[in-house]
């Protein structure tokens, strides 16, 4: 902050409060307050406080004194999330007409991504009175509250299909891949149609829940999102699914690439293998790679000296299996195996002294089966044992012969495609069947680590919708600030070079000479220190706006902007963002 003395020819010179910032690579000025009307003693002296050498005259004031910080908003965050957002020009797919309804969507996308949180406490975060950051004041949601946002919800719901309409077109390609699969998040509360007991993957088997599907292009940059019942299968996702990408987004080739619990063989025969223009890439369940063994299509010996071979049985006709052998993998089966036997039979050894105590022992046939069954349940290998029951109590052992056949297939895997050779070589098959773990990715984001999707407490259907909405779009974003915040985070920004490391597709994913050298030192190549994408953004929110009050001198208020460290410039340099978004 400077004062410039302005010419103005015959009348005299305008005496401006002036800030200089950068945008960009482009340095620009903006005036604060006209002195022009101050003695010139008095501009004399703030132009002394500027330089750091002033203090009254008399006074024993020094010059920290001089000033009152009225008020910080924390803000280097939000002009980092909003700016990435209208980069991507996200603003424009959900409507391209500004209103208030807008605003306030882009604003729960912002606030997801910043400090998940309820709709009441993100209404609260926007509040002239309560806020957390200058979000409210960037966006004009100073006086929104919680009535507000859920209006804004109802609104973007209805306008959930044009943008994904829009995101698919942007994203996807004719004959490209669509990666699709599901996951599930607990409910509180039971007055949601949507919400039913079913397999919970969130360990929470008393609580009702729903089931929701990601589709993400074959980078892993969602696309589009659909909510289910709680009790819904996974494979019973898949057929609208389908019909999504073929008759909604207009694309006539694709290749679906799902788990084998979602492409199974009913959905083959019946969704998949009857439309033309439709591919898809899965995986065979272990039964069925043990029957290829038994028919002898499988020849494990083929794998003593490969890891990858392409076979065909009449079991499949016009279909191609790719088999696969990680002894990496197979090792870790073992390892697991042993673990999970081991901690079975010290279960059930308890059971069997319960049966044998003195006091109150557990007799009767049914009841210790119905007890060895939860043993059996929770560490899933009751298939390995041998059991006896008796009223009095009960035997078991190991199933070496069952272990052993098991054994023998540790480390294999068969991936089935319907996909040509000619169009897809049996490497690329492989690779894009493990492209699977980039949408896992994004569950893990979206439930745990990043954005929080659970636990849901809307009750309305369209707002369980809405909320899901608003995580997949928050996401979006996220992944494509990740993009081009990877120099800087612990996320691989070389991936091409750890894949030229792989001595074959099978072996594990190789991460490039950059990336572990950043985790290694936990410092990059300019010796700043590596973040997280949320420590990044915690550090990111250090840039605040003060507002300003001179004490000793007569002056108006103004609001000053912290300048970025070293590494927050080169964070806000990456995103092509300047730490000054959103401040007038």
């Amino acid at each position: 902050m400077y004062i410039a003395t302005i010419p103005n020819r015959g009348s005299p010179p305008a005496v401006l409060l002036r800030e200089s910032y950068r945008e960009g690579p482009k340095v620009k000025t903006r005036t604060v307050a006209n002195l022009t009307h101050w003695p010139a003693d008095k501009i004399a002296a703030l132009r002394a406080v500027l330089a750091g050498k002033w203090s009254p005259p008399g006074t024993d004031v020094r010059l920290e004194d001089a000033f009152d910080i009225i008020r910080s908003r924390p803000h280097g965050h939000v002009a980092a999330v909003l700016a990435s957002l209208r980069r991507l020009e996200l603003h424009e797919l959900i409507d391209r007409r500004g209103s208030a309804e807008r605003n306030r969507v882009e604003g729960m996308i912002v606030a997801r991504i910043l400090d998940p949180q309820s709709k009441l406490a993100t209404a609260r975060g926007f509040s002239a009175e309560t806020l957390d950051s200058s979000l409210g004041l960037v966006l004009g949601l100073e006086h929104t509250d919680e009535d507000d946002l859920y209006a804004a919800m109802d609104w973007l719901v209805e306008r959930q299909a044009r943008i994904e309409a829009r995101l698919a077109k942007r994203h996807l390609t004719d004959g490209g891949l669509v990666l699709y699969d599901v996951s599930s998040t607990y409910f509180e509360g039971r007055h949601c149609p949507l919400a039913k007991l079913g397999h919970s993957r969130d360990g929470k088997r008393d609580k009702l829940q729903i089931v929701f599907g990601l589709l993400t292009n074959a980078d892993g940059c969602p696309v589009a999102v659909e909510v289910f019942e709680g009790n819904v299968g996974d494979p019973k996702t898949l057929a609208s699914q389908v019909r999504k990408v073929r008759d909604r987004f207009g694309i006539e080739r694709v290749v679906v690439v799902a788990d084998r619990g979602m492409i199974t063989e009913a959905r083959i025969r019946e969704d998949l293998a009857t439309q033309d223009g439709l591919e898809w890439i899965t995986a065979l369940r272990a039964p069925a790679i043990r029957r290829l063994v038994q028919s002898g299509a499988l020849q494990l010996s083929l794998f003593d000296r490969k890891d990858l071979a392409e076979i065909t049985t009449p079991e499949y006709p016009g279909e191609r299996l790719i088999v696969c052998k990680n002894p990496l993998l197979a090792e870790e089966r073992r390892r697991k195996r042993a673990e999970l036997l081991a901690a079975t039979e010290t279960a059930l050894a308890k059971v069997a002294q319960r049966t044998g105590r003195a006091k109150r022992p557990l007799q009767g046939r049914e009841k210790i089966a119905l007890t060895v069954g939860k043993v059996l349940g929770r560490f899933k290998v009751g298939k390995h044992f041998r059991l006896e029951f008796r009223d009095d109590g009960f035997r078991y052992a190991r199933d070496e012969t069952k272990i052993a056949e098991e054994a023998t297939l540790d480390g294999f895997y068969v991936i089935r495609t319907s996909v040509a050779a000619g169009r897809l070589p049996a490497a690329d098959v492989v690779r894009n069947y493990k492209s699977l773990s980039r949408i896992e990715r994004a569950f893990r984001s979206l439930k745990t680590v990043d954005l929080k999707i659970r636990p849901i407490h809307h009750r309305k259907e369209d707002r369980v919708r809405a909320h899901v909405f608003l995580c997949m779009l928050a996401y979006y974003v996220e992944w494509h600030m990740r993009q081009r915040l990877a120099p800087m985070l612990f996320d691989d920004d070389e991936p091409e070079a750890g894949e030229s490391l792989r001595k074959s597709v099978v072996a594990p994913a190789q991460r490039s000479p950059a990336a572990q050298d950043k985790a290694r030192r936990k410092r990059t190549p300019e010796d700043l220190p590596v973040h997280s994408f949320q420590s990044l953004l915690g550090d990111l929110a250090t840039i605040v706006i003060n507002r300003v009050r001179p004490r000793v001198i007569a002056g108006p208020e103004f609001d000053k902007v912290t300048d970025p460290t070293p590494l927050q410039a080169k964070a806000l340099k990456l995103l092509g963002v300047s730490h000054r978004y959103g401040v007038t």
